[in-house]
């Protein structure tokens, strides 16, 4: 029962929001009257969103099945018909919609690459095994952390573009987290830093977020960190002791 309401809500909606814009060329409307306000006022507001979802809406047939409802006239489609025809269109909408996500995911793949390719051939960036690639800005003098270490660093992370994405310098304020609890380009990138070190990491994005993206940073993107690595808090040594 909950469904057939929410389908018939839809409907109800495409129907409000189509005779706003049936009529809003028309200069012989009138707003007088509490109910011409009131129809008005509920076409303008879903008018402009159903618009978007029912770009090739025919209004000629919408009107005539709009009156021949309204009217409580026997429609030239049953209900079921009308139902599976919005499903049908929805279900259009969503594989469009999928295709052109899939297609910007692959172009994303792709500049990421070349961008990628781009760093690696630049003075001073080197490269490991699992394809991440590093510049030493800054080489401190202290140890280095493992992977189960916390550490205390200051970040600015940016998209291939240059868009920053976050920064802990601009909040004026280092951050202190588990390298086991971060991407994998940062559980092994900051392995590679000796404490007072700075450096640029260009992660790949199956070391980052992948083909699902996060927040900001979309889909298949490489991503460029500035990383200071300031302080390592050792992991806490386990519990020898017989005494309970």
């Amino acid at each position: 029962m909950k469904k057939i309401v929410m389908k018939k809500t839809l409907i109800a909606a495409l129907v409000i929001s189509s005779v706003s814009f049936a009529y809003a060329d028309d200069s012989a409307i009138k707003l007088d009257s509490k109910e011409q306000r009131l129809g008005y006022s509920i076409g303008t507001m879903f008018g402009s969103r159903m618009s978007q979802d029912f770009s090739e809406l025919d209004m000629t047939t919408f009107m005539a099945g709009f009156q021949d409802s309204f009217a409580g006239k026997e429609g030239k489609m049953t209900m079921d018909e009308v139902t599976q025809t919005i499903q049908a269109y929805q279900q259009e909408q969503m594989k469009a919609a999928q295709l052109e996500e899939e297609k910007a995911s692959e172009e994303a793949k792709a500049a990421a690459a070349t961008w990628l390719k781009e760093k690696e051939a630049e003075d001073g960036v080197k490269k490991t095994e699992s394809g991440l690639l590093y510049k030493v800005i800054t080489l401190g003098e202290g140890e280095k952390p493992s992977a189960t270490d916390t550490v205390e660093v200051d970040y600015e992370g940016s998209l291939t573009d240059g868009t920053v994405f976050d920064s802990s310098y601009k909040r004026g304020e280092a951050i202190t987290f588990p390298l086991n609890g971060v991407i994998p380009g940062w559980t092994e990138g900051l392995q590679l830093m000796p404490v007072g070190s700075k450096y640029e990491l260009y992660i790949p994005s199956d070391l980052a977020y992948g083909p699902g993206g996060t927040g900001p940073i979309p889909a298949n993107a490489a991503l460029k960190f500035v990383v200071e690595l300031h302080s390592i808090k050792q992991a806490d040594a386990p519990d020898t002791s017989t005494d309970k």
